[in-house]
Protein backbone atom coordinates (compact mmCIF):
# COMPACT_ATOMS: atom_id res chain seq x y z
CA UNK A 1 0.00 0.00 0.00
CA UNK A 2 1.22 3.43 -1.18
CA UNK A 3 0.58 5.20 2.38
CA UNK A 4 0.14 8.84 0.45
CA UNK A 5 -2.11 7.35 -2.05
CA UNK A 6 -4.33 5.73 0.81
CA UNK A 7 -4.35 9.32 2.88
CA UNK A 8 -5.36 11.20 -0.36
CA UNK A 9 -8.07 8.46 -1.36
CA UNK A 10 -9.53 8.58 2.70
CA UNK A 11 -9.39 12.61 2.52
CA UNK A 12 -11.51 12.65 -0.63
CA UNK A 13 -14.10 10.05 0.75
CA UNK A 14 -14.63 12.67 3.57
CA UNK A 15 -14.51 15.55 1.31
CA UNK A 16 -17.00 14.21 -1.30
CA UNK A 17 -19.10 11.77 1.34
CA UNK A 18 -18.95 8.74 -1.15
CA UNK A 19 -16.51 6.21 -2.28
CA UNK A 20 -17.98 7.29 -5.79
CA UNK A 21 -16.86 10.71 -6.12
CA UNK A 22 -13.81 10.37 -4.44
CA UNK A 23 -12.75 7.85 -7.18
CA UNK A 24 -14.44 9.69 -9.75
CA UNK A 25 -12.35 12.99 -8.53
CA UNK A 26 -9.30 10.63 -7.62
CA UNK A 27 -9.46 9.29 -11.17
CA UNK A 28 -9.40 5.56 -9.68
CA UNK A 29 -11.48 2.85 -9.76
CA UNK A 30 -14.26 2.92 -6.96
CA UNK A 31 -12.76 -1.01 -6.14
CA UNK A 32 -9.37 1.17 -5.70
CA UNK A 33 -10.20 3.44 -3.36
CA UNK A 34 -12.27 1.57 -1.21
CA UNK A 35 -9.27 -1.27 -1.06
CA UNK A 36 -6.81 2.04 -0.30
CA UNK A 37 -9.03 3.46 2.62
CA UNK A 38 -9.65 -0.91 3.90
CA UNK A 39 -5.80 -1.29 3.86
CA UNK A 40 -4.63 2.77 5.78
CA UNK A 41 -7.89 1.64 8.69
CA UNK A 42 -5.54 -1.70 8.32
CA UNK A 43 -2.58 -0.45 9.32
CA UNK A 44 -3.96 2.07 11.64
CA UNK A 45 -6.53 -0.55 13.25
CA UNK A 46 -8.50 1.98 13.60
CA UNK A 47 -12.47 2.40 12.09
CA UNK A 48 -11.86 5.61 9.89
CA UNK A 49 -15.66 5.52 7.95
CA UNK A 50 -19.43 4.31 8.90
CA UNK A 51 -20.35 3.16 5.87
CA UNK A 52 -23.96 2.40 4.89
CA UNK A 53 -25.79 1.74 1.63
CA UNK A 54 -26.77 4.87 1.39
CA UNK A 55 -23.80 7.12 2.77
CA UNK A 56 -20.37 6.90 3.97
CA UNK A 57 -19.80 9.06 7.95
CA UNK A 58 -17.24 10.14 9.32
CA UNK A 59 -15.82 8.07 12.84
CA UNK A 60 -14.53 10.52 15.62
CA UNK A 61 -11.33 8.94 15.13
CA UNK A 62 -11.77 9.59 11.28
CA UNK A 63 -12.44 12.85 12.01
CA UNK A 64 -9.25 13.35 14.23
CA UNK A 65 -7.09 11.89 11.39
CA UNK A 66 -8.63 13.39 8.68
CA UNK A 67 -7.41 16.99 10.12
CA UNK A 68 -4.11 15.97 10.53
CA UNK A 69 -3.68 14.25 7.30
CA UNK A 70 -4.62 17.13 5.60
CA UNK A 71 -2.10 19.23 6.89
CA UNK A 72 0.10 16.42 6.57
CA UNK A 73 -0.22 16.19 2.94
CA UNK A 74 0.10 20.22 2.49
CA UNK A 75 3.41 20.21 3.95
CA UNK A 76 4.21 17.22 1.54
CA UNK A 77 3.11 19.12 -1.44
CA UNK A 78 4.68 22.39 -0.37
CA UNK A 79 8.10 20.34 0.26
CA UNK A 80 8.12 18.84 -3.48
CA UNK A 81 7.66 22.72 -4.85
CA UNK A 82 10.32 23.91 -2.54
CA UNK A 83 13.14 21.44 -3.14
CA UNK A 84 15.13 23.07 -4.93
CA UNK A 85 15.99 27.05 -6.87
CA UNK A 86 14.53 25.52 -10.04
CA UNK A 87 11.16 25.02 -8.09
CA UNK A 88 11.24 28.27 -6.14
CA UNK A 89 8.61 29.64 -7.56
CA UNK A 90 5.24 28.24 -7.09
CA UNK A 91 3.88 25.55 -9.94
CA UNK A 92 1.28 23.22 -10.71
CA UNK A 93 -2.56 23.47 -11.63
CA UNK A 94 -4.56 25.32 -10.39
CA UNK A 95 -8.27 25.13 -11.04
CA UNK A 96 -10.56 28.42 -10.44
CA UNK A 97 -14.33 29.82 -11.18
CA UNK A 98 -14.73 33.24 -11.95
CA UNK A 99 -17.38 35.51 -12.97
CA UNK A 100 -17.74 36.03 -16.58
CA UNK A 101 -18.04 39.80 -16.93
CA UNK A 102 -14.75 40.09 -14.48
CA UNK A 103 -12.69 36.98 -16.37
CA UNK A 104 -13.23 39.04 -19.59
CA UNK A 105 -13.10 42.48 -18.75
CA UNK A 106 -10.72 42.53 -15.71
CA UNK A 107 -8.71 38.94 -15.48
CA UNK A 108 -7.83 37.94 -18.79
CA UNK A 109 -6.75 41.23 -19.74
CA UNK A 110 -4.00 40.93 -17.10
CA UNK A 111 -3.25 37.19 -17.16
CA UNK A 112 0.08 37.80 -19.46
CA UNK A 113 1.60 39.52 -16.26
CA UNK A 114 0.76 36.58 -14.17
CA UNK A 115 2.06 34.17 -16.31
CA UNK A 116 5.13 36.45 -16.35
CA UNK A 117 5.73 35.87 -12.48
CA UNK A 118 4.57 32.45 -12.18
CA UNK A 119 5.32 30.81 -15.81
CA UNK A 120 4.95 26.80 -14.03
CA UNK A 121 1.39 27.83 -12.60
CA UNK A 122 -1.47 25.94 -15.11
CA UNK A 123 -4.52 28.13 -14.51
CA UNK A 124 -7.73 26.35 -15.31
CA UNK A 125 -10.55 28.75 -15.20
CA UNK A 126 -14.09 28.42 -15.45
CA UNK A 127 -16.10 31.24 -16.14
CA UNK A 128 -19.57 31.40 -14.97
CA UNK A 129 -21.61 32.61 -12.61
CA UNK A 130 -23.20 29.19 -11.34
CA UNK A 131 -22.98 27.57 -7.78
CA UNK A 132 -19.61 25.83 -8.02
CA UNK A 133 -19.12 22.62 -5.81
CA UNK A 134 -15.63 23.42 -4.97
CA UNK A 135 -15.06 19.49 -3.12
CA UNK A 136 -16.94 17.40 -6.52
CA UNK A 137 -15.72 19.87 -8.96
CA UNK A 138 -11.97 19.77 -7.93
CA UNK A 139 -11.77 23.85 -7.67
CA UNK A 140 -9.38 25.60 -5.54
CA UNK A 141 -11.24 28.52 -5.31
CA UNK A 142 -13.86 30.43 -6.62
CA UNK A 143 -14.25 34.70 -7.21
CA UNK A 144 -18.13 35.95 -6.20
CA UNK A 145 -19.87 39.47 -5.95
CA UNK A 146 -22.21 39.17 -2.83
CA UNK A 147 -22.78 38.19 0.52
CA UNK A 148 -21.62 34.82 1.77
CA UNK A 149 -24.11 33.00 3.20
CA UNK A 150 -22.18 29.71 3.73
CA UNK A 151 -20.49 30.34 6.98
CA UNK A 152 -18.66 26.76 6.53
CA UNK A 153 -16.22 28.44 3.45
CA UNK A 154 -13.08 30.41 4.02
CA UNK A 155 -13.53 33.96 2.23
CA UNK A 156 -11.20 37.02 1.79
CA UNK A 157 -12.47 39.97 0.86
CA UNK A 158 -10.79 41.13 -2.02
CA UNK A 159 -12.85 44.30 -3.74
CA UNK A 160 -15.89 46.21 -3.66
CA UNK A 161 -17.79 47.18 -6.80
CA UNK A 162 -19.19 50.23 -7.45
CA UNK A 163 -22.30 50.04 -8.89
CA UNK A 164 -24.75 52.67 -11.04
CA UNK A 165 -28.20 52.54 -13.23
CA UNK A 166 -28.03 52.12 -16.73
CA UNK A 167 -30.48 52.14 -19.78
CA UNK A 168 -29.39 52.29 -23.65
CA UNK A 169 -30.27 55.15 -25.68
CA UNK A 170 -32.88 53.30 -27.62
CA UNK A 171 -35.04 51.86 -24.58
CA UNK A 172 -34.68 55.84 -22.77
CA UNK A 173 -36.09 56.75 -26.41
CA UNK A 174 -39.22 54.46 -26.24
CA UNK A 175 -39.99 54.71 -22.52
CA UNK A 176 -38.33 58.08 -21.62
CA UNK A 177 -36.19 59.49 -19.50
CA UNK A 178 -37.16 58.35 -15.76
CA UNK A 179 -36.63 61.58 -13.46
CA UNK A 180 -36.69 60.07 -10.08
CA UNK A 181 -36.08 55.92 -9.14
CA UNK A 182 -40.09 55.68 -8.15
CA UNK A 183 -40.51 56.27 -11.96
CA UNK A 184 -39.33 53.03 -12.80
CA UNK A 185 -42.69 51.81 -10.95
CA UNK A 186 -44.64 53.01 -13.74
CA UNK A 187 -45.82 50.76 -16.32
CA UNK A 188 -43.87 51.86 -19.35
CA UNK A 189 -40.55 51.01 -17.97
CA UNK A 190 -39.52 48.03 -17.36
CA UNK A 191 -36.13 46.24 -15.32
CA UNK A 192 -34.11 43.54 -16.51
CA UNK A 193 -33.59 41.26 -13.26
CA UNK A 194 -30.31 38.97 -12.19
CA UNK A 195 -31.27 35.85 -11.06
CA UNK A 196 -28.86 34.37 -8.65
CA UNK A 197 -27.40 31.25 -8.48
CA UNK A 198 -27.46 30.87 -5.35
CA UNK A 199 -30.68 31.59 -4.54
CA UNK A 200 -32.58 31.77 -7.80
CA UNK A 201 -34.09 35.03 -6.28
CA UNK A 202 -34.14 38.30 -8.70
CA UNK A 203 -32.03 40.61 -6.54
CA UNK A 204 -33.90 43.29 -5.24
CA UNK A 205 -32.64 47.40 -6.12
CA UNK A 206 -31.83 49.34 -3.00
CA UNK A 207 -30.90 53.15 -3.46
CA UNK A 208 -29.95 56.31 -1.44
CA UNK A 209 -29.86 60.00 -1.63
CA UNK A 210 -28.61 61.66 1.50
CA UNK A 211 -31.55 60.97 4.07
CA UNK A 212 -34.07 59.25 1.31
CA UNK A 213 -33.81 55.94 0.69
CA UNK A 214 -35.63 54.06 -1.65
CA UNK A 215 -36.19 50.06 -1.76
CA UNK A 216 -37.53 48.79 -5.55
CA UNK A 217 -39.29 45.69 -5.82
CA UNK A 218 -37.75 43.70 -8.12
CA UNK A 219 -40.43 43.30 -10.96
CA UNK A 220 -38.78 42.82 -14.13
CA UNK A 221 -39.45 41.84 -18.23
CA UNK A 222 -36.56 39.53 -17.88
CA UNK A 223 -34.33 38.00 -15.99
CA UNK A 224 -31.08 36.00 -16.25
CA UNK A 225 -28.61 34.69 -14.16
CA UNK A 226 -25.12 35.34 -16.24
CA UNK A 227 -23.15 39.26 -16.10
CA UNK A 228 -22.62 39.07 -19.79
CA UNK A 229 -26.02 37.92 -20.40
CA UNK A 230 -27.46 40.90 -18.12
CA UNK A 231 -25.39 43.65 -19.85
CA UNK A 232 -26.51 42.01 -23.46
CA UNK A 233 -30.46 42.62 -22.36
CA UNK A 234 -29.69 46.36 -21.25
CA UNK A 235 -27.60 46.96 -24.57
CA UNK A 236 -30.31 45.60 -26.75
CA UNK A 237 -32.78 47.99 -24.86
CA UNK A 238 -34.83 45.50 -23.05
CA UNK A 239 -34.53 47.71 -19.76
CA UNK A 240 -32.72 48.92 -16.94
CA UNK A 241 -30.06 47.68 -15.55
CA UNK A 242 -28.16 47.52 -12.00
CA UNK A 243 -24.67 46.99 -13.27
CA UNK A 244 -20.85 47.03 -11.68
CA UNK A 245 -19.08 50.28 -12.98
CA UNK A 246 -16.37 48.30 -14.31
CA UNK A 247 -18.90 46.56 -16.68
CA UNK A 248 -20.78 49.58 -18.19
CA UNK A 249 -17.74 52.11 -18.36
CA UNK A 250 -16.46 51.63 -21.88
CA UNK A 251 -20.55 51.16 -23.35
CA UNK A 252 -21.15 54.39 -21.18
CA UNK A 253 -17.54 56.20 -23.44
CA UNK A 254 -18.99 54.65 -26.69
CA UNK A 255 -22.64 55.60 -26.10
CA UNK A 256 -24.14 52.35 -25.77
CA UNK A 257 -25.09 53.17 -22.58
CA UNK A 258 -26.02 55.88 -20.37
CA UNK A 259 -25.91 56.50 -16.64
CA UNK A 260 -29.13 57.48 -14.56
CA UNK A 261 -29.89 59.11 -11.27
CA UNK A 262 -25.99 60.33 -10.79
CA UNK A 263 -27.10 61.78 -7.67
CA UNK A 264 -28.73 58.68 -6.10
CA UNK A 265 -25.62 56.19 -4.32
CA UNK A 266 -26.08 52.58 -4.40
CA UNK A 267 -24.75 50.04 -1.95
CA UNK A 268 -21.50 48.33 -3.79
CA UNK A 269 -21.16 44.76 -4.20
CA UNK A 270 -18.65 42.98 -2.38
CA UNK A 271 -16.28 40.49 -4.10
CA UNK A 272 -14.45 37.81 -2.40
CA UNK A 273 -12.34 34.65 -3.27
CA UNK A 274 -13.95 31.49 -1.54
CA UNK A 275 -12.26 28.22 -0.67
CA UNK A 276 -13.54 25.00 0.81
CA UNK A 277 -12.39 24.54 4.79
CA UNK A 278 -9.63 22.60 5.98
CA UNK A 279 -8.09 23.38 2.66
CA UNK A 280 -4.64 24.32 3.10
CA UNK A 281 -3.56 27.63 1.09
CA UNK A 282 -1.04 26.11 -1.31
CA UNK A 283 1.66 29.09 -2.59
CA UNK A 284 0.17 28.76 -5.94
CA UNK A 285 -2.93 29.28 -4.81
CA UNK A 286 -1.70 32.19 -2.23
CA UNK A 287 0.03 34.00 -5.07
CA UNK A 288 -3.31 34.23 -7.29
CA UNK A 289 -5.58 35.57 -4.66
CA UNK A 290 -2.81 38.11 -3.47
CA UNK A 291 -2.35 38.73 -7.55
CA UNK A 292 -6.46 39.40 -7.93
CA UNK A 293 -6.38 41.55 -4.95
CA UNK A 294 -3.72 43.59 -5.79
CA UNK A 295 -5.24 43.27 -9.65
CA UNK A 296 -8.30 45.07 -8.11
CA UNK A 297 -6.56 47.41 -5.76
CA UNK A 298 -5.64 49.10 -8.66
CA UNK A 299 -9.04 50.06 -9.87
CA UNK A 300 -11.48 52.63 -8.03
CA UNK A 301 -14.56 50.81 -9.26
CA UNK A 302 -13.29 47.37 -7.95
CA UNK A 303 -11.14 48.47 -5.08
CA UNK A 304 -11.61 47.28 -1.72
CA UNK A 305 -12.34 49.48 0.80
CA UNK A 306 -11.31 49.34 4.96
CA UNK A 307 -10.84 46.05 4.04
CA UNK A 308 -9.17 44.01 6.80
CA UNK A 309 -7.65 40.70 4.74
Amino acid sequence: MDRIDAMQAFVRVVETGSFTRAADTLQLSRTTVTHLVQQLEARLQVKLLHRTTRKVAVTADGAAYYERVVRLLADIDDAETGLSAASALPRGRLRVDVPSPLAALVLIPALPGFHAMYPDIQLDMGVSDRAVDMIDERVDCVVRGGGITDTLLIARRVGDLAMGVYAAPAYLARAGMPGHPQALEESQHHIVGYRSARTGRVLPYAMRRGDEGLHLPPRHVLAVDDGNAYLAAGLAGLGILWLPDYMAARHVDTGALVRLFEDWQLESMPLHIVWPPNRHVSRKLRVFIDWVAELLARDPSTAARDVVA
